[in-house]
């Protein structure tokens, strides 16, 4: 019974773990990068909602580091699957979409990052650039970063939302 409680503890973190990692693809690579307050209590409360879950009645020190470990052991696995299969490393993360070029929007795959024009335009104000005529590429990471690229193509920048919207550029 010892072992078999820890099987089921190791059984249902892997369960949660690839169901929060499909549910977070579903909904898009927009939200990885600008973590509100709202979903950062969303974040918070899946977590308390998916501990029972995980670990079930067992409380102990021991069961949540089995948990702990299942989570950190499937997440290896998964990172190396995904550098060893770059199809599945598509299918999971998507793929980068190209938001501008030379100035032209791409509706369409706007669209489908489910930006409004109102957000683009504070993305591109926010690598300094003043007008979206001006940015010759921006591209939706698949991290769901956004990197711009302007002056014919000589300045790149690419910002990392973190929450409060503390901004950190690299260049």
């Amino acid at each position: 019974m010892f072992a078999n409680g820890y099987l089921n503890i190791v059984f249902s973190s892997v369960a949660v773990y690839v169901f929060i990692i499909i549910a977070i693809r579903l909904f898009g690579k927009k939200e990885l990068s600008q973590l509100s307050v709202v979903d950062l209590v969303f974040i918070l409360l899946i977590s308390n909602a998916v501990q029972n879950a995980m670990v079930g009645s067992d409380s102990t020190l021991i069961g949540g580091l089995v948990a702990a470990g299942s989570l950190f052991i499937a997440n290896y696995i998964f990172k190396l699957l995904l550098y060893k299969f770059p199809q599945l490393g598509r299918l999971i993360q998507g793929e980068p979409l190209m938001l501008i070029y030379k100035g032209k929007i791409n509706q369409q795959n706007l669209a489908k990052a489910k930006f409004t024009m109102e957000e683009l335009k504070e993305v591109v104000r926010e690598h300094g650039v003043a007008l979206l005529e001006d940015v010759d590429l921006a591209v939706l990471e698949t991290d769901g970063n956004i990197s711009i690229i302007s002056n014919d193509f000589k300045h790149k920048t690419v910002k990392k939302r973190v929450p409060h919207k503390l901004n950190v550029q690299k260049q």
